[in-house]
């Protein structure tokens, strides 16, 4: 294209909807380094400090979402709605954007519906495989949008989808490693099987009270075990003496900033259902045993999980079954090789290592 494009993007609330905004907006960058990129986020949520420290200009809308735990705090919602709605049309309206971009959560509502009233051709890009209702409102006047489960036309106009994957962190897509100079490189024991855990960044309370009630399984199996405990439990976990007396065993980390090696170092994966960890792990192709978060909205995460246990790709133990099911379940896998290739062989459905390519491939496709 030979005039400066510039590229409108909305999404927030958690990091499945920032980070795949912040890949596409990236891929742009990439082919067009003189392109001029604008968030619209919600006041007070992460992509208001996520998006800047990625490089990029953010500005805020006063939205929030439906509290179904205190009706009285949704008092003031249509008023913020009608606020954020005219805030979005003066931003939309002085920054002149050529198309929008929207991944979900409570700004990209108010921004994409305004950046399509106002004639401006707008793409959705959603994550998870029961879809938001920001992205199935606004997927209704949207050139495309782009999905990362099949079967998706139920929720959005079937010429419209395209089954693209999420857009991943790039060092994911190419820092993966043989598995052995993994293991060497995370001083551990290239000869053991080797587990690693991952529950968010905040970590998952579920994960780390499966692991501490099977602390002696462990030992006895001799299995070694990466444990990301995320920031909620680390201080209590490491102070503990039955984990720091498996220190030969146990690594145990607040958070992985190296996860391309600690994924090519696990020979299984144990992991909460989020949509981005799900496109995660499909492009590790390591066999995984998903612990979907059962309070996720709609109970997404348990819909993202049984599309991979649908395909023999994973195994799922609901939070609720963790003290029955978690450790006869990660032994039929630890315990037989041919069922972690089967798994790792069946991830490759899933695995959509270029999906933040093909998605501005079709954008500038169809903005042409």
């Amino acid at each position: 294209m030979d005039k400066k494009i510039k590229v409108l993007l909305s999404g927030g609330g958690t990091g499945g909807h920032i980070f795949p905004a912040i890949a596409i907006a990236d891929e742009i960058k990439k082919r067009f380094p003189d392109a001029e990129f604008l968030f619209i986020g919600a006041n007070g949520k992460m992509e208001m400090e996520k998006v800047p420290q990625a490089g990029y200009k953010i500005e805020g809308l006063n939205i929030a979402g439906f509290d179904r735990g205190n009706l009285l705090k949704n008092i003031g919602l249509p008023f913020k709605l009608i606020s954020s709605l005219m805030k979005a049309k003066k931003i939309i309206k002085n920054f002149k954007p050529d198309f929008a971009v929207g991944t979900g959560g409570f700004a990209s509502g108010p921004a994409l519906f305004m950046a399509a009233k106002m004639g401006i051709p707008t793409f959705i890009q959603e994550q998870n495989s029961l879809p938001g209702k920001t992205n199935t409102a606004n997927g209704k006047k949207a050139k495309a949008v782009f999905v990362a489960y099949p079967d998706m036309e139920k929720f959005f106009p079937h010429s419209k989808v395209f089954f693209l994957g999420n857009p991943i962190r790039e060092n994911i897509v190419s820092g993966m490693q043989e598995t052995s100079s993994a293991k060497e490189k995370l001083g551990l024991d290239k000869n053991q099987l080797i587990i690693l855990s991952v529950g968010g960044s905040l970590g998952s309370r579920t994960l780390n009270n499966g692991w501490k009630d099977n602390l002696e399984n462990l030992k006895e199996k001799g299995y070694q075990l990466i444990w990301q405990t995320g920031k909620l439990d680390y201080k209590e976990l490491s102070s503990e003496s039955r984990i720091s007396n498996l220190e030969s065993q146990i690594q145990l980390k607040e958070f992985i900033k190296d996860m391309e090696t600690a994924y090519s170092a696990a020979d299984v994966i144990v992991s909460r259902a989020g949509a981005i960890a799900i496109s995660e792990l499909s492009v590790a192709q390591k066999p995984v045993i998903l612990v979907p978060f059962p309070f996720a909205a709609e109970d997404h995460q348990t819909k993202n999980a049984m599309n991979l246990v649908e395909k023999n790709a994973a195994r799922m133990v609901k939070d609720s079954e963790m003290k029955e099911k978690f450790w006869t379940t990660l032994s039929g896998i630890c315990e037989n090789e041919n069922v972690r290739k089967e798994m790792s062989e069946n991830l490759k459905y899933f695995a959509k290592p270029n999906a933040a390519k093909g998605i501005v491939d079709e954008i500038f496709k169809i903005i042409k």
